[in-house]
């Protein structure tokens, strides 16, 4: 699955939240700056990724009469050319790569920044960064399922893409990720 920027500062706060967990690491200036680090990255390469898509999608602008014609189908050109430009924008494609990839460089600015001291070794501290993310990733279908299950039950009706409604979700999503202790 994808991380996407209003995703971010959750994963993030569990990053941190499962290090402090961890009893392996040694948070020096406390959660909220590992948090804060952690989502610097994260939002670093969802960046490179949405640039990567944005240059794909004009690709595929620049050349809709000929696709149109030859009757090719667009997502697949999507996938194909996005694979081809990915190394370009340097974005990792398949994910557990990409969440690996991503946890080392968090591990490595925690550590450059002096946010973090463990004496186990790194591989065990980038695995917790890694379970992190991956465990977000997977519990997050389900409580986006929860936060709209219970939106919808509200008597008054709540129109998606309204103000309203994203302070509500947000406010909903918040409530589930803390009752699950993800945050």
């Amino acid at each position: 699955m994808k991380v996407s920027l209003k995703t971010i500062p959750h994963i993030s706060n569990k990053i941190a939240v499962d290090l402090a967990k961890s009893g392996v690491v040694k948070m020096t200036q406390g959660l909220d700056r590992v948090a804060a680090e952690a989502q610097k990255v994260l939002e670093e390469s969802v960046k490179k990724e949405m640039a990567l898509e944005e240059k794909v999608n004009e690709y595929l602008e620049e050349n809709e009469e000929e696709i149109e014609f030859m009757l090719a189908d667009e997502r697949q050109l999507f996938f194909m050319i996005k694979k081809k430009l990915a190394p370009q924008f340097d974005v990792i494609l398949d994910y557990e790569e990409r969440f690996s990839d991503l946890a080392h460089k968090i591990l490595d600015e925690l550590y450059e920044e002096d946010l973090i001291h463990f004496e186990v070794n790194e591989n065990r501290v980038k695995n917790i960064i890694y379970n992190a993310i991956t465990s977000f990733i997977a519990d997050s279908s389900e409580i986006e399922d929860a936060v709209m299950t219970k939106i919808r039950s509200y008597k008054r009706k709540f129109i998606p893409g309204t103000d309203e409604f994203e302070i509500l979700y947000e406010k909903l999503y918040r409530e589930e990720m803390s009752k699950r202790g993800m945050e």
